[in-house]
């Protein structure tokens, strides 16, 4: 407690003096904390963040990503929400569905979303669930009558590649078959290639390129702005139970928190208020949205506002619908 004491002491100094108000980050190392491995989505944006962050914070500090996969980011949320210092240099970008896995009351979930200080998104997300170009399949519903099963691979329960596919084929009755246990997205694209398996689930961003090279068509989506998948049937437009409404409409509020970045729960809260801020001119950069864009990223802040506002609209959801929820969301 004495330790914690005087850290706490410390860093209020460190603020305190004059030249840490004029540029707290000076001199310093900021670590992007990203619960996946190289090569995927997150890990694609939090590099392009690190390269672009440095300027709008004070002092222009070193900005760098450490990877720690593990249960679908679990394991890295847990270690910034209890073991990481929690001095604001460390922050996160893990799975939007950790939302979902707490509401779920996943075993071995610690961090509790609600604690996070929140610092934004610079993007929004669409799930996407595409098959191989080459294949028969025009529209998600003859996947009814596919035979045989249509393979998806996927990384394992908890994440998109896997829970999409499988509350659809439950709620679409699609015959699909469900290959988990690749370590990452681009490792499932390397399968898709060498025909191991048919399709994957995953965000829009991340399979807008391979669906442009016609390595994958896109079947079916959720709800989304984009006029590149307009003309993609969305996932509750396909149901007409009530419960299978409400379980995709719940399944689908994390993706208006694209790609969140928090902060622990005991970070400093002036140096949060400069991430936010940073966070916000950053997303009006050029080069960044370039930047981003060329990797297939729609920039669009999501205030940190906005992001506690969509974890409290999760939350809300009726005691009802999560009973059914947790019969299909499971972390390992």
């Amino acid at each position: 407690m004495r330790a914690r004491l005087v850290f706490g002491l410390s860093s209020v100094l460190l603020l305190a003096l004059p030249g840490a108000a004029q540029a707290p980050f000076a001199g310093r190392t900021v670590t992007i904390l990203v619960g996946y491995s190289p090569g995927g989505g997150y890990d694609r944006v939090a590099r392009i963040v690190a390269r672009h962050l440095p300027r709008y914070l004070p002092g222009n500090p070193t900005v760098v990503v450490q990877n720690m996969p593990g249960a679908n980011s679990m394991v890295a949320a847990n270690h910034l929400y209890s073991v990481a210092r929690p001095d604001g240099l460390t922050i996160g970008l893990f799975a939007r569905n950790l939302v979902l896995a707490q509401l779920a009351g996943v075993e071995g979930m610690r961090a509790d979303v609600r604690k996070w200080q929140w610092i934004g998104s610079p993007a929004v997300e669409t799930d996407v669930m595409a098959i191989r170009g080459d294949l028969p399949y025009q529209h998600v519903l003859d996947l009814r009558a596919a035979d045989p099963p249509v393979s998806m691979g996927a990384s394992g329960p908890g994440d998109v590649t896997y829970d999409f596919p499988l509350v659809l084929k439950a709620f679409l009755k699609l015959n699909l078959r469900i290959v988990s246990g690749y370590p990452g997205s681009a490792d499932i694209i390397l399968a898709i290639e060498r025909r191991e398996v048919d399709g994957r689930a995953g965000s829009w961003s991340s399979l807008r390129l391979f669906v442009q090279r016609g390595l994958l068509r896109p079947l079916v989506r959720t709800p989304s702005d984009n006029p590149e998948l307009r003309g993609v049937p969305v996932d509750q437009d396909l149901v007409r139970e009530a419960i299978a409404k409400a379980i995709l409409k719940l399944r689908a509020v994390p993706n208006r928190l694209g790609r969140p970045f928090v902060a622990p729960p005991a970070a400093p809260l002036e140096l949060v208020r400069l991430y936010r801020e940073a966070f916000e001119r950053m997303s009006k950069d050029r080069d960044f949205r370039a930047e981003m864009e060329r990797a297939g990223v729609e920039v669009t802040h999501v205030s940190a506002e906005e992001c506690l506002r969509l974890v409290n609209e999760v939350f809300a959801a009726s005691p009802s619908v999560v009973r059914v929820f947790r019969e299909f969301f499971r972390f390992q």
